[in-house]
């Protein structure tokens, strides 16, 4: 079990992508409080098209805000579905980049529109167009598939991660889109794929904690989470929000396993949160608070 785990928060992107639109100014406002709460990776945009996904226009403005107080140690991150998207990013001074993939078939042609193989192809294009940026691929629906009739198993999840590998991929982060996870599913497709990856988790059925927590125990120190928990792709049956950042925070902390992050810091931003997005969070943390201090 790792002693440190690093967290990248990505409510700015993922939170807010399924919410009513917040201008860039309020968004980066966002990024500087959990800036501020000792988050070092955050993940601050989508390069995607505002007709799409209005929620992210502006994502220059945003990149372009948050840059002018970034701490030297923090890195911030970008979604790009496409070369254009990739190129639009590094312009806008992004050199860390986030690129997804599906090992559902049939998620893959209603989120992207495009088959495995194609978006395959597509992450190659973006490697060479970006050949200085660190890229993250992010493969959705690595335990289960939300479709029924759909099986997706760890082999179908290791072809991707070894094709991710095989093109120079910097690192892998395993996505369970729709809370499908289970310890038991965590282990399998570790097994398959080693611990050498990232998960980014979603709490659908209540299962994201347990499993953030199986997977630490078995060697991974690379989450996803999002601040108040919010998130959910729209392109998914039932799909919950994310794993809550306040949430994992907490059990670690409690455990002695570092994350930079301060507690107190990062609930004081979750009322932000929830201006900007005009209703309450799902974080259990965020709506009971923190411990009090454990009796010796």
């Amino acid at each position: 079990m790792s002693a440190v785990v690093r967290i990248r928060d990505v409510a700015a992107r993922d939170g807010l992508q399924g919410e009513r639109p917040v201008e860039p100014e309020r968004r980066a406002e966002l990024v500087a409080a959990l800036l501020a709460a000792g988050v070092r990776d955050v993940e601050v945009a989508s390069f995607v098209s505002p007709k799409a996904v209005p929620a992210m226009a502006g994502a220059a403005d945003v990149a372009a805000l948050v840059a002018e107080n970034l701490p030297d140690d923090a890195t911030t991150w970008a979604l790009v579905p496409n070369v254009k998207g990739a190129h639009l990013a590094t312009a806008a001074g992004l050199g860390h980049l986030t690129i997804t993939i599906s090992a559902s078939p049939a998620y893959s042609e209603k989120n992207v529109h495009m088959t495995v193989a194609e978006a395959q192809g597509q992450v190659e294009a973006i490697r060479q167009a970006a050949p200085d940026a660190v890229l993250d691929e992010v493969v959705s629906c690595c335990f289960g598939s939300p479709f029924a009739g759909e099986r997706v198993g760890p082999d179908d999840v290791l072809a991707i991660v070894d094709h991710a590998r095989r093109v120079g991929i910097d690192r892998i982060t395993l996505a369970d889109t729709t809370g499908m996870a289970t310890p038991r599913r965590i282990g399998e497709v570790l097994d398959a794929t080693g611990r050498d990856v990232g998960l980014h988790l979603h709490d659908t059925r209540g299962t994201a904690l347990v499993n953030a927590w199986a997977a630490i125990g078995l060697g991974v120190s690379r989450f996803d989470t999002a601040l108040g928990g919010l998130g959910g792709s729209p392109f998914a049956p039932a799909a919950g929000g994310n794993l809550a950042t306040e949430d994992l925070v907490l059990l670690l902390d409690d455990a002695g396993i570092a994350t930079g992050i301060d507690l107190d810091q990062l609930l004081a931003a979750g009322p932000l949160l929830a201006e900007l997005v005009g209703h309450g969070l799902p974080s259990r943390v965020a709506a009971a608070g923190g411990l009090t201090p454990r009796a010796v």
